[in-house]
């Protein structure tokens, strides 16, 4: 039986030495709501445009050089592809991405950009894991999934050292919760593990909430049949992960979803607060605090994961009036 490592706090803390070494903290915003400043972690500004790059970071740098030599396959609609080409460009290693045909455009162009190679697969018939899988072994590569690895969780929860910091050096009180995308849940973990002191709320799109029904049901409960079109296409994963979701149920995670509506809200908030660009994934824990789906309390820190968006759809968003 194989033991798979599990991600730790101490790895956490490690990840995020590694991180401070080659990047500086993403911006944190703070904006007064109902009388209470919440904090608002900018990931949608890092160099790839999301907080991927963090994981990517971590898991590529613990590779040893034989496993550099021999290249890394990932799986992604394009934010962990873009952070795992961007990581593997710096450290000189080999990558290929397997990303859906229907992959925002940007997404594709910026990964290929960054030298890695893209092989393509059918979202609706194919399944993206078993042709990584099967590249990776083919090759002897080494398979980086986007949330399912111990490095990828920890290196996601570097985003909370810093947030904490932050907010302390500004004079506000420490994170007591954290309202945060959810996809696979390997942000969501790492932030749990990274503030063990602050309540996880995670966030999904409705039809696409599987991590907040499986927190409710206490076991892991896939997408259901056909489920609706979103344009949260970095949140379209159709089961969790035992690693995510045994640190998100041990922490006594919380899920809420949003609507189409309340995430274009939210992009536009936050194109009007705070000047920044949030693709509609990145946006919905934003979507879920506007909405009143999540308590304005003091020590809220909300993430902003992404901000790689197709500016025609984008430009339609600012355009339009809900």
């Amino acid at each position: 039986m194989t033991i798979l490592r599990q991600p730790t706090r101490a790895g956490v803390r490690d990840a995020a030495a590694k991180v401070a070494l080659i990047l500086p903290p993403s911006p944190l915003f703070v904006v007064e709501i109902q009388g209470v400043k919440v904090a608002f972690k900018a990931e949608c500004l890092q160099p790839v445009g999301a907080f991927k790059i963090r994981g990517a970071w971590h898991r590529l740098t613990a590779l040893d050089e034989a496993n550099r030599a021999r290249g890394v396959v990932a799986f992604s609609s394009g934010n962990h592809a873009q952070g795992v080409a961007w990581a593997a460009k710096r450290l000189g290693i080999a990558a290929t991405i397997v990303m859906p045909a229907d992959a925002p455009e940007v997404k594709r162009r910026n990964t290929l950009s960054l030298g890695a190679e893209v092989v393509s697969y059918d979202r609706a018939t194919e399944r993206r894991e078993v042709i990584a899988a099967a590249l990776a072994e083919s090759r002897g590569a080494t398979l980086v999934p986007s949330f399912d690895d111990a490095w990828v969780i920890e290196g996601q929860g570097s985003a909370g050292i810093e947030a904490e910091a932050q907010m302390v050096a500004l004079g506000l009180p420490r994170p007591a919760r954290i309202v945060v995308p959810c996809s696979g849940g390997g942000l969501a973990a790492g932030l749990a593990l990274s503030l063990p002191e602050a309540e996880v709320t995670i966030v999904e799109p409705e039809g696409w909430d599987d991590m907040t029904l499986s927190l409710a049901a206490g076991w892991i409960e896939p997408v259901g049949a056909n489920p609706p079109a979103t344009t949260c296409d970095s949140l379209m994963t159709r089961e969790v992960s035992p690693l995510t979701f045994d640190v998100l149920s041990r922490r006594g995670a919380t899920g809420v979803a949003v609507s189409e509506r309340e995430v274009r809200v939210a992009q536009r908030w936050a194109a009007e607060k705070l000047r920044l660009v949030v693709e509609p994934g990145g946006a919905v824990a934003l979507a879920a605090l506007l909405a009143g789906k999540v308590p304005v309390e003091p020590g809220l820190l909300v993430l902003l994961s992404g901000g790689n968006v197709d500016m025609v759809a984008y430009g339609a968003v600012l355009a339009g009036a809900d």
